[in-house]
């Protein structure tokens, strides 16, 4: 990724009406744009252009948009992922979280908000990438925010950016009952408009990644009616 201005977009979106308006407005906006129409074009495009942020349709005409998450995932843990999904489908919102986007915005949407999203976010990642003399742990569990990198006895553990920013989060407030609001606000930001149910596929995805036994989990508790809490020590 560019590490001196990340303004580099692509647009993944088979309706060229809507992938060109999305365009012109990030363009107006300082980004520098790339377009696909499918999901082949949107692979090619990465791994050519490597950008920053990719703008992501679910339903495309040959891979669709979890496949070609999966997939950029694969290649680069750190990009940007934004799906567009239609109104009201909510299983394609937790799928797509599930899949490792770090956002999503429902079509119809006013461009300007888009944009508002992106830059939100690149943002809190320039926060949580910068260098920093930083070691955070608990237990076999070490965040080091210099390299941002996380490990687990010494074995390295892939996380997502947004990922990265619930741990960091989580081993900043150890053995604190924390709400999915407040979850929402420190990793999301207070501009972040979106579902609680995001905080839960994240934390999902986490345990995944960390406990032995996901389905009972160690580390990171659930406070029934409320949210989650981080244990200090094992």
């Amino acid at each position: 990724m560019n590490t001196v201005e990340r303004n580099q977009v692509l647009i993944v979106e088979d309706d060229d009406n809507i992938r060109r308006f999305i365009a012109i407005n990030l363009t107006n906006n300082g980004f520098v744009v790339s377009e696909a129409a499918c999901g082949e074009a949107a692979l090619q495009s990465f791994e050519a252009n490597r950008p920053d942020v990719i703008v992501l349709d679910i339903m495309l005409p040959d891979l669709n948009g979890f496949e070609i998450c999966r997939k950029l995932r694969e290649q680069d843990p750190g990009v940007i992922i934004i799906f567009l999904t239609a109104r009201g489908q909510d299983l394609d919102k937790i799928n797509g979280l599930e899949m490792g986007a770090d956002d999503y915005i429902v079509k119809p949407f006013n461009p300007l908000e888009l944009v508002a999203r992106i830059k939100a976010i690149l943002r809190r990642t320039e926060t949580a990438l910068k260098p920093q003399k930083t070691i955070l742990q608990a237990g076999p569990i070490r965040l080091d925010l210099n390299s941002n990198k996380m490990f687990k006895h010494d074995d390295i553990i892939e996380l997502t950016p947004k990922e990265f920013q619930l741990m960091k989060t989580f081993l900043e407030h150890p053995d604190t009952a924390l709400s999915r609001n407040e979850l929402m606000n420190l990793v999301w930001g207070e501009d972040f408009i979106g579902d609680p149910k995001t905080v839960d596929v994240h934390v999902r995805k986490l345990r995944e990644k960390i406990e032995e036994d996901a389905s009972n989990p160690h580390w990171i508790e659930t406070v029934w009616g409320l949210g989650y809490r981080f244990r200090k020590d094992g």
